[in-house]
């Protein structure tokens, strides 16, 4: 049960004309504010829109009112939270089903959506992302970062979807359990971006009856696959959201497995070099929590210094280049046997094919690099690249990467074979010549490519731009699954676009020594929602979130600016350099 839990915390997803004609279409008789009578009202959405739905293939399946409560258990990845739960408002909890299918694999399809409505509205709608291989129909709270109260107690109605398949009934073993809808096209599109403007009209006709008005301003907030659907919101479907969180954008998804792959046979050598065939307890055993160490001391002996302070942060991350990474690796490289005060040759060899990320034979890029940076030395990084240290948990890049690759972001499809075992010999055997392409092919059945449906690293974001949509971007600097040279390299070429007005638009947030999502030796606790209102709705353009240092980081309380970039922190040269107030954001050299 633990190791499920710890999984998945680590994970941690043309509406206008259907909207506009709903709009008119029944609000002859307008519901009156949720507070008169809210039990009642709640109850009858169940009938009252039974033919008003923008997708007439909608059917509610349960509505009803909750009196203010702490939250569900379900709050939070995996699980509950740490702490006590928050206390959420008086509110109307609806759950429906529209797309009901039959699939071309057989299995039944639907999209599923959540949705909250508080009493005390404050008019505004907020949607939460999804994450990892989705499936799950969400808590629709609305979770925030740094302390921030959930949307929903702030006043909004919030909604969640599963993106088109069920976990619970789309898991097929033999074809990859939860990735198995990647057998379906359409299910395949769904979970790419293809559910969420029915979802997002669904919840506008359902806010428009129940509150009697319209929503004044709609914000999405996601992180990893939830950071992809803002990125394909913003791309695609311009018009749906005034504001955007997408954290740890994952907009190359189908790229960033070729990587994963690439990573798994990566330390596979260094588990084959000392003997035996790889497995997913040599691929744990590859790096000791020690050799990790190593690691991280050496890329900060190397770059700590470069941003104008030795604090454990690589501030100016751009400039820890391998020109200065690898000779202080050099220095820690055993001349002999291997023993806990060297790292063998073979483990350099992969940490630098990590930074380099994969290559076909021709030498050709098949995704960005891996910056160097302080957290490759987290657990949180070595539990995707290779697992936990004593075994328990294989390494997620296996675990989860390779069956979504070989069902999910390729054509045709794989089965990937049995759980464990049957990623990782398809990991192992992935051809960078000839299975990477793969993720641009289409097929019989599959009439677009799994990069067509999911992937989303457009830098035009014009449609959004001409309506005033805004997006802010956090991304660790040590994100071990999508990269953030990844997500540098879009937002330059969204700045070129715009001949250099990207950041009217889009602010990217870099947090050195960030894991995915959270974690690692970082300022990882922020508020990214906060900033993004106030940019909406006031023009207030954000230079620096404030962020701090949770309990398990070096230097627990430390709080810093996260800079919009181009721009790093830099230390005014006075006061504790524990305190945010005294750091400026001023672009690297």
């Amino acid at each position: 049960m633990m190791t499920k839990l710890l999984v998945r915390f680590l994970l941690a997803g043309a509406a206008t004309s259907v909207l506009s004609s709903y709009a008119g279409a029944g609000s002859d008789t307008p519901m009156a504010p949720a507070r008169s009578n809210p039990g009642a009202r709640c109850a009858a959405l169940a009938t009252t829109l039974s033919a008003q739905w923008p997708n007439r293939s909608t059917r509610v399946v349960s509505a009803a009112f909750r009196a203010a409560g702490p939250a569900p258990a379900s709050f939070g990845p995996g699980g509950p939270a740490m702490g006590p739960p928050p206390m959420l408002p008086a509110h109307c909890e609806l759950v429906g089903v529209l797309n009901e299918r039959t699939g071309k694999d057989g299995q039944h399809y639907a999209i599923r959506f959540h949705l909250r409505l508080p009493t005390e509205w404050n008019g505004n709608f907020f949607m939460q992302g999804g994450g990892g291989s989705n499936g799950e129909i969400g808590d629709a709270v609305g979770r925030l970062g740094g302390g921030a109260a959930p949307a929903l107690a702030q006043g909004y109605a919030v909604a969640s979807q599963d993106s088109g398949h069920d976990n619970a009934t789309n898991s097929v073993p033999e074809r990859g359990g939860p990735v198995a809808f990647g057998f379906d096209p359409q299910a395949r599109a769904d979970y790419g971006g293809a559910s969420l403007a029915p979802v997002v009209a669904a919840a506008r006709a359902a806010i428009q009856r129940y509150y009697g008005t319209a929503e004044k301003y709609r914000y999405f907030v996601g992180c990893s696959k939830g950071g992809q659907e803002g990125m394909m919101l913003a791309q695609r479907h311009p018009e749906l959201f005034d504001g955007i969180v997408a954290a740890a954008p994952g907009f190359s998804l189908p790229r960033a497995a070729v990587a994963e792959a690439w990573d798994t046979q990566s330390f596979a050598a260094v588990a084959q070099a000392s003997g035996g065939p790889p497995s997913p307890g040599s691929l744990a055993a590859s790096f000791s929590d020690g050799d990790f160490r190593l690691v991280g001391k050496a890329i900060l002996d190397a770059c700590d210094a470069a941003d104008g302070l030795v604090d454990g942060i690589v501030g100016a991350f751009e400039q820890c280049t391998s020109a200065k990474v690898l000779p202080a690796l050099a220095k820690v490289t055993c001349t002999g046997a291997k023993d806990a005060n060297c790292l063998s040759p073979g483990q350099v060899t992969a940490l630098r094919r990590t930074h380099e990320g994969p290559r076909n034979s021709k030498g050709d890029a098949l995704y960005a690099s891996f910056l160097w940076d302080a957290g490759w030395a987290d657990m949180g990084w070595r539990m995707w690249k290779i697992g936990s240290a004593d075994g328990r948990v294989p390494a997620l890049n296996v675990l989860l990467g390779a069956p979504s690759l070989a069902t999910v972001f390729t054509t045709p499809p794989t089965p990937p074979g049995v759980p464990l075992l049957g990623p990782l010999k398809y990991a192992l055997a992935f051809d960078f010549d000839r299975d990477a392409p793969k993720i641009y092919a289409t097929g019989p059945g599959f009439p677009r490519s799994a990069w067509t449906d999911i992937g989303a690293r457009s830098p035009d974001l014009s449609g959004f731009a001409r309506r005033g949509g805004r997006i802010i971007v956090p991304q660790g600097v040590s994100d071990p699954v999508f990269s953030i040279a990844d997500t540098i390299a879009w937002y330059r070429d969204l700045d070129t676009r715009t001949k250099g007005r990207g950041s009217a638009t889009a602010r990217l947030f870099p947090v050195p020594g960030m894991a995915h999502c959270g974690g690692g030796p970082a300022t990882d606790s922020f508020d990214a929602f906060a900033p993004l209102v106030r940019w909406v709705e006031k023009r207030e353009a954000p230079d620096r979130i404030v962020a701090q240092a949770g309990a398990m980081s070096p230097w627990p309380g430390r709080t810093r600016p996260l800079c919009a970039y181009p721009a790093v922190a830099r230390y005014k040269g006075s006061g504790s350099i524990e305190d945010a107030n005294n750091f400026v954001c001023r672009p690297t050299a």
